[in-house]
């Protein structure tokens, strides 16, 4: 079993372990191949099913939302439906297989057997579930132009900060993955996700801005340890300026700082897990 430790080594060491990262990454990028059908269903039938009831059928019966502004409500819950596309797919992508390679099928014990230090299978992981995440992600554009039935107002407002938005929620998604992989116990997964990801959702500012929650100003404090909130907000701003939004230096900083936090769980776990 490779070591935990990612000090410099020598070049040919670490071409050596570049081309065992590499490795990796085409297994996984197989077993994604393998399972499409699966895959297209969890990271389309959610955002898809939410705009078409919240921005098409709600408007068409006469149940449409008053958002304020003449900002329609489809405009408001664009960043927001991306952005939970892309948390849930980001903790899928590595919450549900890390649970069975630990457990069943004892998978992980191969990979930890690959040439690179115990901690880079971690970080290999993370960086795959990451581009599953912002794949999921883009593939909610199409919906939310093409499913509204009222004016949805969106446009990039900042290529730069959108980029950035999406590569570190992906990382951010794919880190709590991972630390949710490393402690679930497989026959209690179910209830993980009802305790974690269904709260983290609708508590995310998905379907209103964060300024909008003042008058429940106990909440507005609470939901400030949900990483959907500063993702929604900093798509907010990215894609619809004219809603309210927190402002960059503040959904950065929360995001660097949770995925600092959510990195450190991951990998200690992974490797607490692996020695176990």
């Amino acid at each position: 079993m490779s070591d935990g430790s990612m000090t410099l080594a020598p070049p040919a060491r670490r071409a050596m372990y570049a081309r065992a990262f590499y490795g990796l990454i085409r297994r996984d990028m197989r077993v994604a191949r393998r399972e499409a059908f699966q895959l297209s269903m969890r990271t389309i039938m959610n955002p898809f099913l939410f705009v078409f009831v919240f921005a098409y059928v709600f408007p068409k019966i006469g149940q449409q939302f008053q958002s304020g502004g003449g900002i329609s409500f489809a405009t408001i819950i664009v960043p927001g439906l991306i952005g939970s596309a892309i948390i849930f797919n980001g903790i899928s992508a590595v919450a549900l297989p890390l649970v069975m390679e630990f457990g069943a099928t004892r998978e992980i014990e191969d990979r930890v057997m690959a040439p690179l230090p115990t901690a880079a299978v971690a970080i290999e992981k993370i960086v795959f579930s990451a581009a599953q995440a912002v794949l999921a992600g883009l593939v909610v554009f199409p919906f939310v132009y093409l499913i509204p039935s009222t004016p949805v107002s969106v446009h990039v407002n900042n290529w730069p900060l959108l980029i950035g938005v999406f590569l570190l929620a992906g990382l951010v998604s794919s880190a709590l993955g991972m630390a949710i992989g490393t402690v679930a116990n497989p026959r209690q997964i179910g209830l993980v996700f009802a305790l974690i990801v269904i709260p983290v959702t609708f508590l995310g500012c998905v379907y209103y801005p964060w300024a909008r929650l003042h008058p429940v100003l106990w909440l507005q404090i609470l939901v400030l340890i949900n990483p959907l909130v500063y993702i929604s907000e900093g798509l907010r701003t990215a894609l619809t300026p004219t809603v309210p939004h927190m402002h960059p230096w503040a959904f950065f900083g929360a995001l660097l700082a949770l995925f600092a936090l959510l990195m450190w769980m991951a990998l200690s776990g992974f490797l607490r897990r692996v020695i176990d």
